[in-house]
C-alpha cells in the first residue's frame, strides 16, 4: 500500500487529502507500534493531510468499496491470466478505460478524467516565511431543506438530513462544491450544476428564512475509540479515556460541536 502511494504520488502529484480506514497499514491509532506508520510518514513528508473514518463505519469509505465490487465484478469475475504481468497489463487497460472513456453517472455522465483536469497542477514554489492561503470563491448561504439537500445552480446537493432547517454555505473551489455549518465543513462533492447558472445563483438572496435552531434529534451516534477521541466531519475530537468504546451523541449547536452520553455533556469549540 505504501508503495503505491508513493508511485501515485510519483506520476500524478501529491493529493491536499487522502481519507482512508483505520488499517494498521494507514495508522498506528490502534495499533501497539509507538509513533506513526510508515504511510503517515509518506503523508507528512508531502505535505498530505490523512483523514480516518469513525471506527466499525464503512459506509464512510462507501466509494472505495464500491469500487471493490465493480472490478470483482467486470474484471475478475471468470477471468484467467497467463501471467503476473498478463493480468497487470489487462488491469492497466481495464483502469484507463474506466477513468478515461467510460462516462460515470454520478459526475455527470463524463468520464472521471474530465473531473481531475478541472484541478490545475501544483506548481513547485519558492519557500516563503507565510505560505499564502489556498484561495477559493466564497459562496451564498442556503437552508437544508426536510430531505437533507441545498438547491445552488438548478442543481439538489445532498448534506444530510440531520442539518434540516439549518442554514449551510455553499462554497466552490475549483470542480468542486464544498458546503459548510457552523464553520466546519460536513460536505465535499462534485460540481454537477452548469457553469453558465453559477454566478446568477450566488448573487440570489435565500429569503426571508430563519434557520430553526438545533433540535436534539439532529445529533447523530458516534463511537468513542479505545484512546478515548470521537470522530466527527473528518475532526477528531477528545472525550476521554473513561468513555472508551461508549457510545455518545454529537451535534452541532451554534459554533459548537456538543458530545453527550445521557444527562453529561461534554462542549467542544467548532
Amino acid at each position: 500500500m505504501c508503495a503505491a502511494l508513493e508511485l501515485a504520488i510519483e506520476r500524478f502529484g501529491a493529493p491536499h487529502r487522502i481519507l482512508t480506514d483505520n488499517g494498521k497499514v494507514f495508522t498506528a491509532r490502534f495499533g501497539p507500534g509507538p509513533g506513526p506508520v510508515r504511510f503517515d510518514r509518506i503523508c507528512a513528508g508531502h505535505d498530505i493531510g490523512h483523514l480516518l473514518t469513525a471506527p466499525r463505519s464503512p459506509t464512510t469509505t462507501g466509494k472505495v468499496e464500491r469500487r471493490h465490487k465493480i472490478l470483482r465484478k467486470e474484471f475478475l469475475t471468470g477471468r484467467v491470466f497467463a501471467s503476473v504481468e498478463d493480468a497487470q497489463a489487462q488491469l492497466d487497460a481495464w483502469v484507463h478505460e474506466s477513468n478515461h472513456e467510460r462516462p460515470h453517472q454520478s459526475i455527470g455522465r463524463v468520464p472521471p478524467f474530465e473531473r481531475f483536469r478541472l484541478a490545475p497542477p501544483r506548481q513547485a514554489v519558492a519557500v516563503v516565511a507565510a505560505p499564502a492561503a489556498r484561495v477559493h470563491e466564497t459562496g451564498p448561504t442556503r437552508v437544508v431543506s426536510r430531505a437533507g439537500t441545498v438547491r445552488f445552480a438548478g442543481i439538489r446537493y445532498p448534506v444530510g438530513a440531520w442539518l434540516a432547517g439549518q442554514r449551510v454555505q455553499v462554497t466552490r473551489d475549483g470542480g468542486l462544491v464544498q458546503i459548510s455549518h457552523a464553520e466546519v465543513l460536513v460536505a465535499t462533492l462534485a460540481r454537477r450544476h452548469d457553469l453558465a447558472r453559477q454566478a446568477p445563483a450566488a448573487r440570489r438572496a435565500t429569503g426571508l428564512r430563519r434557520a430553526r435552531p438545533t433540535p436534539a434529534a439532529a445529533a447523530v451516534t458516534r463511537k468513542v475509540d479505545s484512546s478515548g477521541s470521537v470522530s466527527f466531519a473528518g475532526v477528531a475530537y477528545r472525550v476521554g479515556a473513561a468513555w472508551a468504546r461508549r457510545q455518545v451523541q454529537v451535534a452541532v449547536v451554534g459554533r459548537t460541536v456538543e458530545i453527550s452520553a445521557g444527562i453529561v455533556k461534554r462542549c467542544t469549540r467548532g
